[in-house]
C-alpha cells in the first residue's frame, strides 16, 4: 500500500500539463491468489464511467460528480473500499440504466479520496479483477449488482504468444516515439514491465481507440485472442502517427523551400542588375515588335496596349505575370483578317469532290452554288450546313474534301460527349489553368480566320451542372451574331463570319430546337450496293492494297465479288465495315505474298471465304415460306434502313392483346390501331367477328433487346393480323411500310432511301407502301432500285389484296 500511496502524491504534485500526458499510470501488483478471490464480495456497488474502460493492475484517476455514483462511493467506503467499474454505452447520458451500461466491468480499490473546493470528488482507484454483472439487486439510491468473477484463461508454454506480446511491446515503443503527447519516459516503463497481462493492459489503457474496441478486450477471456486484438488496434494507431507526422514534416519542407527560392530570387535579382539586363524586359520588347505588323482591329489593339503597360509594372515571380503574359502571346497568335484565297474554279471543285467521293450529289451541289455566289460577288456569309445521315458514309471526310476543294484550311472538332460549354468559350482568365475555348484554339493553330471548321457529332453534345453546350454553339453557328463572337479567355470580339462550318449528325431528333433552326440540313442516305462496289473500286481497295505493302501485286476484284462481299457479310448503310473487310482480305493476301507462295492475280469467291470464313447473312430467310401471321417490315434508326419481322400468333382466350418485342408507345398504338381496323372489317376479309373474343392476340417483334418505335409499322401489323386471322400466308420476298389510319387510309413515312436500300440488300423483291411515298423513290436513281418492284397503296384492302396469297376481299 505504501507503494500506491507513493504513485497518487506523485500524481498530485505533478502540474495540470504533465496530468493531461499520463491520466492512466501503472501499478504492476501481482495476480490475486484463489484465497483473495474468495474473500472478494459477491455484490458490489457499481458506478459508471464516461469514455473509459478501468483494466486489471490499472490506476486511473476519476472525476465523481453524479449524485449516484457520489453514493455508490460512500458505500465501497464502509465496506473495504471495494466498488465495481463498468463503462457506459452512450457518454451524453448523464443518468444511464441498467441497460444502458456493459455487463462486464473491472473490481476496483478505492486508493484515495480528495474532495475538490467545487464540491466534485476525485478519486484513484485500482482495477484488480474483472467480473461479470449477472443482476441489479438495487437501482437507488445506487447501483448494486450481483457479481461473477472472471478468470483470464493463459496458454501453455506457446513461442507465437511470447512473440505475440513482444511485438505489443516493440510497437508500443515506437508509438510513444512517434507520439508528441506522450513523455519519453513511457518506453522506460514498458520496457520495466515483466508481468504479461499487465503489460497488455497498461498499453491498452494508454492506446487511442473507440471505446468499444477497448470493451471487447476487456470481455475477452483468452489472453491470446485479447492480446490479438490490441495488437491490431496498436498497427492502426502507429499508422496514423506515422502518416501525421509525414504530413507535418512535408509542410515543414515546403516552407523550407519556400524560404531559400525567395533567398535565390534575391541574389538572382541582384545578379541581373549588376550584368545590365532583365530578361523579362526582352519578352516584353519581343511581344511589342510582334505586334507593329499585326493587322487587327482596334478593340484588339487597345486591348494589347491595356496589358502590355499592366505586365511592364509587374515582377516576373508575381502569378499573374504569366496569365498576362500568355493572354497576350495569344492575342498575337491569332490569324485577325487574316484569310487564306478561295479557289473559284467551279470545274477543278467539282473535279476534286467527285475524286474523293462517290455520289453525295445534293451535298456537292450546294458547296458549288455557294463557290459560285462567292465568285460572282466577292463576298458572302458562310453557311452553316449540316450533314445528317447513317454512320460510315463519309460525312466527316467530306469536309476535308470540300476545303481541299476551294483550297481552304481545315479544322476538326469533335462535339461528342462535351458537357462543359468553357470547351466552347474560353475559361475567364482569372481561374488557375484557364485557356481560350476551343474554336480560337483551333484558329490560332490553322492561321486562317476563314477555314473549313468541321463540328463533328453536334447530336451527341452532353449537358449537366457545367453548362450546356449546345446553347453556346447558338451564338457561334448564326451568321448574323458570330461575327462578333466572345470568348472568355480572349475578352475581346473575334469574326468568325468568314468560317464555312459544317456539322455532322445522325439523327436530327437530338439536336434542340433552336440550334436546329441555325443549321442548313442536308440529308444524306446509305449506299446502294451498287454505290459500295464503285466505292470499293475507285477508294477502298487502292487504299488497302498501299496500307498493306501490295501496291506493285497485280489484284483484280470482279464486281460479283465486291458484290458477295457487300451482301453476304456486311449489313450496313455505310462502308466502315466493308473497309475493314478489304483489310481482312488484304492481310490474307500479303501473308500468302510474304510466304512466297503463289498469288492469283484474279480474287476469286472461293478466296474470299477463306480469308473471311462462310457468309455471315443469307437472303434464305426472306424467301422461304413462313406461317400465316409472319410479315416483313422496313424501319429507319440513326444507323440506316433496316429489316424487321412481325409475328402474330392466335391463342384460346377471351380477346387480350399482348405485345412484346420492346416497343415503344407509338409502336403500340399502331398495333391497336391495326386490331380495330379489322374488328371493324372483319366480314370484308372473311374474318369470324366471333373470332375476336374467342381467342388471345400475341404481336410480338424479335430482337428484343432493342428499342422500336415509330407509326412506320402500321400496315406490316395490320398484314399481320389478317394473316393470321384468315390463314393466309405472305407472299415471298414482300416488305411493307405505312402508317394506317383507323378508316384504313394509309399515311406516308419518312426514312425511304434507306428503308428501300436495306430491303435491296436483304433480297427483298416487293415494297408496299402509301402511294403518297411515290415522290421519294423517283427521287432515287432508277439504277439503284434496279429489280425492285414498288406497290403503291391508298387503303388498307389494297394492302392485303397486295401482299397475303388466296382470295382476296370477300
Amino acid at each position: 500500500m505504501a507503494e500506491i500511496n507513493s504513485i497518487v502524491n506523485m500524481l498530485l504534485n505533478q502540474n495540470e500539463q504533465e496530468m493531461e500526458f499520463m491520466p492512466i499510470v501503472p501499478l504492476g501488483e501481482d495476480e490475486m491468489d484463489e484465497q483473495e478471490k474468495a474473500a472478494l464480495p459477491k455484490e458490489l456497488p457499481v458506478i459508471a464511467l464516461r469514455n473509459t474502460v478501468l483494466f486489471p493492475n490499472v490506476v486511473l484517476p476519476i472525476t465523481v460528480a453524479r449524485e449516484k455514483s457520489v453514493k455508490a462511493i460512500a458505500e465501497a467506503n464502509k465496506n473495504n473500499k471495494w466498488i465495481g467499474v463498468v463503462a457506459q454505452k452512450d457518454s451524453s447520458n448523464d443518468d444511464p440504466g441498467p441497460e444502458d451500461i456493459y455487463r462486464v466491468g473491472t473490481l476496483a480499490k478505492v486508493v484515495k479520496q480528495i474532495k475538490m473546493p467545487d464540491g466534485n470528488v476525485t478519486l484513484f482507484i485500482m482495477g484488480r479483477m474483472r467480473f461479470r454483472i449477472d443482476d441489479f439487486s438495487q437501482t437507488d439510491p445506487f447501483y448494486m449488482a450481483q457479481v461473477t468473477y472472471l478468470d483470464d484463461v493463459y496458454p501453455k508454454k506457446d513461442p507465437s504468444f511470447e512473440a505475440l506480446i513482444s511485438s505489443i511491446k516493440d510497437y508500443g515503443e515506437k508509438i510513444v516515439q512517434q507520439s508528441q503527447n506522450i513523455p519519453s519516459e513511457a518506453s522506460i516503463v514498458l520496457k520495466n514491465i515483466e508481468n504479461q497481462s499487465f503489460l497488455m493492459h497498461f498499453v491498452a489503457s494508454n492506446v487511442t481507440s473507440k471505446l468499444q474496441e477497448k470493451q471487447a478486450m476487456l470481455e475477452e477471456d483468452n489472453i491470446t485472442v485479447r492480446a490479438e486484438k490490441l495488437l491490431g488496434l496498436l498497427q492502426g494507431e502507429l499508422q496514423l502517427l506515422e502518416l501525421k507526422n509525414e504530413i507535418t514534416n512535408k509542410t515543414r519542407a515546403d516552407i523550407d523551400k519556400q524560404q531559400r527560392e525567395y533567398f535565390l530570387q534575391q541574389q538572382m535579382k541582384s545578379i541581373r542588375e549588376e550584368l545590365g539586363g532583365d530578361p523579362n524586359d526582352r519578352e516584353i520588347r519581343d511581344l511589342q515588335k510582334r505586334a507593329e505588323d499585326m493587322k487587327w482591329p482596334d478593340t484588339a489593339r487597345d486591348l494589347f496596349k491595356k496589358n502590355i503597360e499592366k505586365l511592364e509594372r509587374m515582377h516576373s515571380s508575381t502569378p499573374d505575370y504569366s496569365v498576362v503574359y500568355n493572354h497576350l502571346d495569344l492575342l498575337l497568335d491569332l490569324p485577325w483578317q487574316t484569310y487564306t484565297q478561295d479557289s473559284y474554279d467551279l470545274k477543278n471543285a467539282q473535279k476534286v469532290l467527285d475524286g474523293d467521293h462517290y455520289g453525295m450529289e445534293k451535298i456537292k451541289d450546294r458547296i458549288l452554288e455557294y463557290l459560285a455566289v462567292l465568285k460572282l460577288k466577292g463576298d458572302l456569309k458562310s453557311p452553316i450546313l449540316c450533314f445528317v445521315g447513317p454512320p460510315g458514309i463519309g460525312k466527316t471526310s467530306l469536309g476535308r474534301s470540300i476545303a481541299s476543294a476551294i483550297q481552304r484550311k481545315y479544322v476538326r472538332l469533335s462535339l461528342g460527349g462535351l458537357h462543359d460549354e468553357s470547351e466552347l468559350r474560353g475559361h475567364r482568365k482569372t481561374y488557375i489553368g484557364a485557356m481560350p475555348g476551343r474554336i480560337i484554339q483551333s484558329l490560332r493553330k490553322v492561321k486562317s480566320s476563314n477555314p473549313v471548321f468541321i463540328l463533328d457529332e453536334i447530336d451527341k453534345l452532353g449537358k449537366d451542372f457545367r453548362g450546356d453546350p449546345s446553347s453556346a454553339l447558338l451564338e457561334i453557328l448564326d451568321p448574323e451574331q458570330n461575327n462578333t463572337f466572345y470568348d472568355n479567355y480572349l475578352e475581346v470580339e473575334y469574326d468568325l463570319s468568314k468560317v464555312l462550318f459544317i456539322a455532322t449528325a445522325n439523327s436530327l431528333g437530338d439536336i434542340q430546337p433552336a440550334l436546329r433552326d441555325r443549321l442548313e440540313i442536308i440529308q444524306l442516305s446509305g449506299y446502294s450496293a451498287e454505290e459500295k462496289v464503285e466505292i470499293a473500286k475507285r477508294h477502298l481497295i487502292p487504299k488497302q492494297k498501299e496500307l498493306h505493302g501490295l501496291s506493285k501485286v497485280s489484284l483484280k476484284f470482279s464486281d460479283k465479288v465486291i458484290l458477295k462481299i457487300i451482301q453476304e457479310y456486311t449489313r450496313e448503310s455505310g462502308v466502315r465495315e466493308l473497309d475493314r473487310l478489304f483489310a481482312g482480305m488484304m492481310r490474307s493476301i500479303a501473308r500468302q505474298v510474304a510466304m512466297e507462295e503463289d498469288v492469283s492475280a484474279t480474287v476469286t469467291t472461293d478466296r474470299v471465304e477463306q480469308a473471311l470464313g462462310k457468309p455471315k447473312f443469307t437472303n434464305d430467310v426472306y424467301s422461304k415460306g413462313h406461317p400465316a401471321g409472319v410479315v416483313v417490315g422496313l424501319a429507319w434508326t440513326s444507323v440506316g434502313g433496316d429489316i424487321l419481322f412481325i409475328e402474330t400468333s392466335l391463342s384460346k382466350g377471351k380477346g387480350g392483346l399482348t405485345l412484346t418485342g420492346n416497343l415503344g408507345n407509338v409502336m403500340k398504338e399502331s398495333a391497336t390501331t391495326a386490331l380495330s381496323y379489322l374488328k371493324a372489317h372483319a366480314i370484308d376479309y372473311g374474318i369470324d367477328p366471333a373470332a375476336f373474343g374467342e381467342y388471345d392476340v400475341h404481336i410480338h417483334v424479335p430482337e428484343g433487346a432493342v428499342p422500336k418505335d415509330g407509326p412506320s409499322a402500321g400496315i406490316t401489323m395490320l398484314t399481320s393480323l389478317a394473316s393470321a386471322y384468315t390463314g393466309r400466308k405472305v407472299k415471298p420476298y414482300f416488305a411493307m411500310t405505312g402508317e394506317i389510319t383507323l378508316r384504313g387510309q394509309i399515311l406516308p413515312v419518312g426514312g425511304i432511301k434507306e428503308k428501300i436500300l436495306a430491303a435491296k440488300r436483304a433480297g427483298i423483291k416487293n415494297i408496299v407502301m402509301s402511294v403518297q411515298n411515290e415522290k421519294d423513290v423517283e427521287e432515287i436513281s432508277a439504277q439503284y432500285i434496279k429489280g425492285l418492284k414498288f406497290h403503291y397503296v391508298t387503303y388498307a384492302h389494297e394492302v392485303l389484296e397486295t401482299a397475303l396469297k388466296g382470295s382476296g376481299k370477300q
